[in-house]
């Protein structure tokens, strides 16, 4: 004959007590039964499904599935919301999530540190983390090591320790096919406006860009290239920098179409018309490429695969099980418009 049926507790502080009370039933510390009931990895599978099964026994409910009509979430924290790139990676993992039945908090560094946010995801019961296009503190990644937390990396600006999965692009191939379409056009002369050397993704078009110089037999000449954020006020000054001069450019490669912008905007101010007077081509190809006067030869990165791939090795995670690499890059594609043509030849004012 069964006993009464033990009673389901709700309140915080029964739920704390419970927990108190499956620890010394278990013979295992509070914290272990912790990181059960928030579906940590780091303990081992006799002891979480013992714990499990007392939970289960004594009615325990975690706070996150009390509702079951709320959908299960993943967090994506970014730098801002500020750029288009943002927009578009952020509109690639939401809906990459959602085909997968996934609620998408997103959250910024703003005004919270990412050890915060990671904080807030364990409180939140989330399945994970995606940070994007961010550099991670010593601390941060030893806690996520340490914790074996869910987190994945898209276009992280630090090479992040092995074991933290990352999801990019193939940059340095990008920016070579860039340059590339530019020295086919019959440029000799080609400027860019590079990202900071801090960032992964910026460093690597930059040496792409190089290369394909390289290849072709043209000089570097470091006047024609300036680093900037990706901003377009920035982008602006720079390339009117590289713009105003005797010996200017006849393209410009920019590393992010913001900047390419920008780099349009201090042509319009000099007087020189895109693309006949000077060639521009950008990396990202977000909505604003196409939108651009004249819109804008780009290299195109796959932002929905990108939140595809960024939401399947964040589930995989959750799931217990790491990717077989901790680094994907998946393909660029050039897409040519308007904004690119041979260079642009001097009248013969001799006769």
């Amino acid at each position: 004959m069964t006993g009464p049926a033990r009673p389901r507790r709700n309140g915080r502080s029964d739920q704390y007590g419970l927990l108190a009370s499956i620890a010394e039933e278990a013979g295992v510390s509070a914290a272990t039964v912790s990181k059960v009931v928030h579906r940590r990895r780091d303990v081992s599978a006799a002891t979480r499904g013992r714990i499990e099964a007392l939970l289960r026994e004594h009615g325990f409910v975690r706070a996150w599935e009390d509702d079951t009509r709320r959908a299960r979430q993943i967090l994506v924290v970014l730098r801002d919301l500020a750029g288009p790139y943002t927009l578009e990676v952020v509109r690639g993992i939401v809906e990459s999530a959602a085909d997968a039945g996934i609620h998408t908090t997103v959250g910024t560094t703003g005004r919270r540190s990412i050890s915060t946010w990671l904080e807030e995801s364990v409180a939140l019961g989330t399945l994970g983390v995606v940070i994007v296009i961010s550099a991670l503190a010593d601390l941060d990644q030893r806690r996520i090591l340490d914790q074996r937390l869910p987190v994945v990396l898209v276009d992280p600006l630090n090479a992040p320790s092995a074991g933290i999965p990352s999801v990019g692009v193939t940059n340095w191939h990008g920016a070579t096919t860039a340059v590339q379409h530019l020295i086919a056009l019959g440029h000799r002369r080609i400027g860019m406006l590079a990202g900071r050397s801090s960032s992964q993704a910026g460093a690597a078009r930059l040496h792409g860009y190089r290369a394909a110089l390289t290849e072709a037999g043209i000089p570097y000449d470091p006047a024609l290239v300036r680093s900037t954020d990706f901003d377009h006020g920035e982008a602006l000054r720079a390339a009117r920098a590289v713009l105003d001069r005797a010996q200017r450019p006849t393209a410009l490669f920019a590393a992010s179409d913001v900047q390419a912008l920008g780099a349009m905007e201090a042509a319009r101010q000099l007087g020189l018309a895109v693309p006949r007077r000077l060639s521009v081509v950008s990396f990202d190809d977000t909505l604003v490429a196409a939108m651009a006067a004249p819109p804008l030869s780009a290299v195109r990165q796959p932002f929905h695969e990108l939140g595809q791939e960024a939401t399947r090795v964040l589930l995989h995670l959750a799931d217990g099980r790491p990717p077989a690499i901790s680094r994907r890059e998946l393909a660029t594609e050039l897409i040519v418009r308007m904004s690119t043509a041979p260079p642009w030849s001097e009248p013969d004012t001799s006769a």
